[in-house]
């Protein structure tokens, strides 16, 4: 099965640049109805990659160890829903799972009426680009990552999933990152073809929409990354601004601020050269991302590392950069019409995307900060949290009162509603305030906690005053994104600076006390089984003599993987979550246990889900043809 699998990558690969020559020689020559052709030949391509992929899949479930990929990530005692998973577990299958979910993206984007009402010049640029961009990742997997390569002898059992992997975050976090990827390649195809062909106004109105739909992949996948980050590797937080967290949050910044300018675009007519620009940043910067993950050039917990696969990634961005550098120069632009006023909701728009566009920036040469020192230093080191959280948080914070602002003015030019506008500034003040007198003094913070509380009234405040907004599903598909923005922060602005971490040793009916908590240990377990061995503790949790809950954390050991790997436990809350983390057992049966206290963190959570929920809410249906 693999000569049949190797062979459809190869057969694919073929089909793509036989596809992508085929729309350049139309365009040279002046060749016309060639588009059924290559619609086809978009279908034969999905065909072959999802051939592959279900190969390796039907490999995976089989545990067939004659493939090197699933000897690696598979063994015989792993449960189901997690042989699944081995499929994007490694860089090969990963790496996979990415095209086929390009091809299946590319073959449900040709399928919308909106994309056949393009000029077949613009759809014919379209093809080449997009066929370029399959030819290349085809190219990478049959030559320097291919996940079928052949194991002999073939051995009885494999090696594993990695234990980490093992959470239920890691079903759903990686596909959703590579579905979001995906997504944004389509819609940057089309952004240079209509743009070399000037039909601007079609490409933005179309691929806004879908990219609110990519975004909201790209989103979930982040916000579960971020779970899974807090409640496996048991550091008590959820992001480590390590650069494989990083790569995934630079293309959403861009992306984000595709959506705010296209706004513009539609309504003035504007920012034309901005949008194709952002568009194609935001796929450049999904390559980019897989080059830190696969390249080995920065050093993350999260990374795949060297798979030779650094330079042929480098190569191929900077010559999509060189790209759309040449078609931002060659392009028909049509009229565009200038922003006079940044005092209007409009201007506000505008200024969020810069700030979008700085927060992009700073991450990524926060990121490649080890990389570029080593222009000057020979003991390069990277960026510590501290650096991001300094000065990322304040630019987030301004764009929440931003959005906060928006509503309450006119688009282009003075306020719209007095009211609304008093009612962000009231609310504001009394954030400050009540978080001030609820405990939480850290300056940043604070701010950041009355922003959202004002940005969290304020939305309230324009369903009430503004009825209009009511009638329109995308719009409060929009407001109910930013509401889920809003808490997203709350839960950031308190969970970090009031976070209490203690560590205790404790015996057997010993007691301890953290923040307004005390730990009473209560007993600890052996168990084993063929694949896992661990020991547990039973810590019970109460405050002012009343029961809260009880911790379960777990040391366990792995089959395969000799070092012990944590098992958190949590007792949930709207206010505060407790977090244990079992460190140890001594020869006593004394425990050493690390618990946070984690105010509010659980909204980071309900926000993130609500800003997908309403992202899916306001991504309009477009008929397919």
């Amino acid at each position: 099965m693999q000569i049949i699998a190797n062979l459809m990558l190869l057969l694919a690969l073929l089909a793509s640049l036989g596809a992508g020559a085929y729309a350049c020689l139309s365009l040279l020559t002046g060749r016309r109805n060639v588009l059924v052709l290559l619609d086809r030949a978009n279908l034969v391509v999905a065909g072959f990659v999802t051939i592959a992929t279900v190969i390796l899949t039907i490999a995976l479930l089989s545990s067939d160890y004659s493939y090197m990929y699933v000897y690696e990530h598979v063994d015989n005692t792993l449960p189901l829903f997690y042989t699944i998973t081995a499929l994007w577990a490694g860089a090969e299958g990963s790496l996979l799972f990415w095209i086929f979910s390009i091809a299946a993206m590319g073959v449900i984007f040709s399928r919308f009426q909106i994309f056949n009402e393009f000029s077949e010049k613009t759809r014919l640029y379209y093809w080449l680009f997009y066929m370029i961009v399959m030819a290349f990742f085809l190219l990478i997997v049959t030559c320097w990552s291919s996940p079928f390569m052949e194991l002999v002898p073939v051995p009885t059992d494999g090696r594993g999933l990695n234990p980490l992997l093992r959470n239920p975050g890691m079903i759903f976090h990686p596909p959703l990152l590579f579905l979001g990827y995906a997504a944004f390649t389509s819609p940057a195809a089309l952004a240079l073809a209509a743009f070399i062909c000037g039909e601007t106004k079609s490409w933005v109105r179309f691929c806004r929409n879908w990219n609110i739909l990519a975004w909201v992949f790209l989103t979930a996948g982040i916000i579960l990354g971020g779970w899974w980050s807090y409640m496996e590797l048991g550091w008590g937080g959820y992001w480590a601004w390590d650069p494989v967290e990083n790569a995934s949050l630079i293309p959403w910044l861009s992306a984000t601020a595709f959506m705010h300018t296209a706004i513009i675009e539609l309504r003035r007519k504007a920012l034309q050269k901005t949008n194709v620009f952002l568009m194609s940043l935001t796929f450049l910067l999904c390559i980019f991302g897989t080059y830190l993950v696969r390249s080995g050039v920065v050093q993350s917990l999260h990374a795949f590392g060297e798979g030779g696969v650094g330079l042929p990634l480098a190569l191929f961005m900077l010559s999509s950069l060189g790209l759309t550098v040449l078609v931002l120069f060659i392009g028909q632009r049509q009229d565009s019409k200038s922003l006079s006023n940044l005092g209007s909701r409009q201007g506000l728009l505008v200024i969020a995307a810069w700030a979008l566009l700085a927060l992009g920036l700073i991450v990524g040469l926060g990121t490649m900060w080890p990389v570029i020192s080593k222009m000057w230093s020979s003991n390069p080191v990277g960026l510590e949290a501290n650096f991001y959280n300094r000065v990322c948080l304040p630019l987030f914070t301004l764009l929440i009162l931003l959005f906060a602002v928006c509503p309450w003015l006119s688009w282009k030019e003075g306020i719209r509603d007095k009211r609304g506008l008093a009612l962000v500034i009231a609310a504001f003040i009394c954030g400050l305030a009540v978080s001030w007198m609820a405990g939480l003094h850290h300056p940043l913070g604070l701010i950041t906690s009355a922003a959202a509380i004002a940005a969290l009234v304020g939305i309230v405040g324009v369903f009430i005053f503004i009825p209009e907004v009511r009638k329109v599903t995308s719009t409060m598909g929009i407001y109910g994104i930013h509401f889920g923005v809003a808490l997203v922060f709350l839960g950031v602005a308190w969970s970090g600076p009031n976070q209490v971490v203690g560590e205790f040793v404790l015996s057997k009916g010993q007691s301890a006390q953290i923040a307004d908590y005390t730990l009473t240990f209560k007993e600890y377990s052996e168990s084993q089984t063929p694949a896992i061995a661990k020991i547990a503790s039973l810590v019970e949790v109460t405050k002012d003599g009343k029961h809260v809950g009880l911790l379960n954390p777990e040391r366990r050991i792995y089959r395969n993987f000799p070092q012990p790997f944590a098992e958190v436990s949590v007792i949930p809350g709207l206010g505060d979550e407790i977090y244990g983390v079992l460190l140890g057992v001594d020869e006593k049966g004394a425990v050493t246990i690390k618990v946070s206290v984690n105010p509010l963190i659980n909204w980071m959570w309900i926000g993130g889900t609500l800003m997908c929920l309403f992202g899916l809410v306001s991504f309009r249906k477009t008929r397919l043809s």
